[in-house]
């Protein structure tokens, strides 16, 4: 019987967490450095995203650097925690959910009256701790109607306490309502607020009346998310259960008719299409093909395995010469590889010797019809069992590109490749593949199901840690490379140099002064760097670029000594004088004596800013970096020399 597979309705991103994840992926395209306190959402895959687009981790404010944005997220912070974040020199980019941000509100206002919070949670989780963070009375937590009743026998002092009481937003909404009728029993005042996010109620109740119904629940999410521990607690009170992070975990599920998916809050939409369309894609329609293929192999004798030698090859068949028997042996094209773009030619040549399937005999025509392609198959299982067995990079032509990732075929093995593990990032545009050859690490392999995943960032992952660590091995300041820039922020730019971020000072971007990166570099340039300073326990690089060439002090020096005359540009003026800017980097003062050969008030009787003047050099003070220029002079000089020439 086909296996019948129903999505829960509210499955994945609940508003808060989608709130919070969008924020980050904003702040990103505004190339702003971006660190969250904590993950910003507890799902390893939007995580290691985010981490690839330079979004960092932190547990601490002081861990970031100046000028960056801090964001909060979705679970929100105590107010001790917004005060360092304050006192960081740190933007802060509050992305707490509304509905976390209501119970602090009721955990602060309870705490002014004096009131005793009973807070049904996890004093361990994130969130709770942000919450607690407002109580300044005293406080206790439960996880359930147990460890509560334990709170009322251990305290009786609080019978004569003004109680209220609040929840997690992720609570299991059953256990909750057990507790709420201790609370109401024991103490009959007390003030009780329904915290639990209508989200997280809605997607519990959806999952067990599901889990009711169905043979299996696959609930779909971060292992560390509290909200999708809930949901599988929820489900297996009814039947199996499965939490699954990736579609790659997905459990062997043969003889499940019907099967139930739901996911947590932190689940992102495209992990839940990978579980839903891997199951429907390769679990129904792989198998259907595959296990006709398995029961064939199986209804054979050995003794119905030949060798045969190619003797012709056409377009749609391949002839052999069967060894030791008398019939005329063929093999049509649909049974030579299981690449179904594979010519005949392009597998087999003349004169090959080939281990071959007999899949039909015809006695009256003395001709044997032949597969290569299931003898092979049988090979390739064992060749991808003992790769994945011995971590084996494999190779492999891609055949197909599919909504959810690619397929491919790999010693005669149709191999899928998720969209999550094709790439370094997720959401990369995967049409590129089609055709080419790829090497793949295998990560899971059911031959009875005849079902095998791929990953091409594994290899990425293990190229980019090596390439890391041979970098830090060979790193060493005065080390030049041409890296590319990854990001920007306002104090610098962050440059790529293979693997490894180093940070190049905004007084290190340009001689000229500059209010900002972006004047002259740009996300994905290409610099020329070289390391300024390295801390291989931090993992911390400063890099320069500006060349001692380049120095316009240093092209004031050997290109215009004092008494040079050249041109200037006028570009601002005072009362005592005008500047003009001899070459970029480099402007020097006019004083309004040296203006004119008359007296004037101010600069901006003669001048204007935009004039280009000639101007001699009358001094140059390279330790204060000052120049001192004259027109008057420069005319004087002009005059001599006209009068020479004369």
């Amino acid at each position: 019987m086909k296996s019948e597979i129903i999505l829960a309705k509210s499955a994945g991103f609940c508003f808060g967490v989608n709130r919070a994840v969008e924020t980050v992926y904003d702040l990103i395209s505004e190339n702003k450095k971006v660190y969250t306190l904590g993950p910003i959402v507890h799902n390893p895959q939007i995580v290691e995203d985010l981490e690839s687009k330079g979004v960092k981790i932190i547990e601490d404010p002081k861990e970031a650097e100046d000028g960056s944005v801090i964001v909060i997220r979705a679970h929100g912070v105590s107010p001790d925690v917004k005060e360092a974040i304050n006192e960081s020199g740190c933007d802060c980019c509050d992305a707490t959910c509304p509905f976390v941000q209501n119970i602090h509100k009721l955990v602060k206002k309870g705490s002014e009256e004096n009131k005793v919070l009973l807070m049904a949670g996890d004093k361990e989780h994130p969130e709770v701790k942000g919450i607690l963070g407002e109580a300044k009375n005293e406080y206790f937590t439960f996880q359930n109607e147990k460890e509560l009743l334990q709170i009322i026998e251990n305290h009786p002092e609080l019978y004569e306490k003004e109680i209220f009481s609040c929840a997690q937003t992720t609570f299991n909404v059953a256990e909750w309502k057990n507790c709420l009728k201790t609370i109401k029993k024991v103490y009959t005042n007390a003030s009780i607020f329904d915290t639990i996010c209508n989200a997280t109620a809605k997607r519990q109740a959806e999952a067990e009346e599901l889990a009711k119904e169905c043979d299996v629940m696959i609930v779909v999410g971060g292992k560390n998310s509290s909200n999708t521990q809930k949901l599988r607690d929820v489900c297996q009170k009814h039947t199996e259960t499965y939490l699954v992070e990736t579609a790659a975990e997905l459990p062997k599920l043969k003889g499940k008719n019907k099967i139930g998916i739901t996911a947590g809050a932190s689940t992102p939409a495209g992990i839940i299409k990978e579980v839903l369309v891997t199951m429907t894609e390769i679990f129904e329609k792989e198998m259907s093909f595959e296990e006709m293929l398995e029961e064939s192999l199986k209804s054979l004798n050995t003794d119905e395995k030949v060798r045969g030698i190619v003797s012709r090859i056409t377009a749609t068949e391949v002839y052999v010469e069967v060894v030791g028997r008398k019939q005329t042996g063929y093999i049509p094209a649909d049974e030579i590889s299981a690449d179904p773009s594979a010519k005949p030619e392009d597998v087999v040549k003349l004169g090959d010797e080939l281990e071959l399937l007999i899949m039909k005999t015809n006695d009256q025509e003395g001709t044997i019809m032949l597969s290569k392609k299931r003898v092979d198959a049988g090979k390739g299982w064992d060749i991808l069992a003992k790769a994945k067995e011995n971590d084996e990079t494999l190779t492999g032509k891609v055949t197909e590109v599919v909504k959810s990732g690619i397929v491919v075929m790999s010693n005669g093995i149709r191999v899928f490749i998720p969209g999550s593990h094709a790439t370094s990032n997720r959401g990369e545009n995967l049409d590129g593949f089609k055709g080419k050859e790829i090497s793949f690490k295998v990560i899971d392999v059911d031959r009875p199901k005849r079902r095998a995943v791929g990953s091409i960032r594994a290899i990425l992952r293990e190229e980019r840690k090596a390439q890391i660590a041979k970098f830090w091995e060979e790193a060493e300041e005065g080390k030049a490379y041409t890296g590319k820039v990854k990001s920007l922020t306002s104090f610098g730019a962050f440059v790529d140099l293979g693997g490894v971020d180093g940070l190049v000072h905004i007084t290190e971007l340009s001689w000229n002064r500059i209010k900002n990166p972006a004047e002259v570099v740009a996300v994905g340039d290409e610099l020329e760097v070289y390391i300024k300073s390295i801390d291989k326990e931090a993992n911390k690089i400063s890099l320069g670029h500006k060349k001692a060439e380049d120095n316009p002090w240093e092209i004031m020096k050997n290109q215009y000594p004092a008494g040079t005359i050249c041109e200037a540009t006028i570009v601002s003026m005072t009362t005592f004088g005008a500047f003009a800017r001899i070459i970029p980097g480099v402007d020097g003062l006019i004083h309004i004596s040296q203006i004119a050969d008359k007296r004037i008030e101010k600069p901006q009787d003669v001048l204007k800013v935009g004039d280009k003047v000639q101007v001699k050099v009358i001094d140059i003070d390279f330790e204060k970096k000052r120049v001192s220029l004259s027109i008057k002079e420069a005319a004087k000089a002009e005059e001599a020399t006209e009068e020479a020439a004369e």
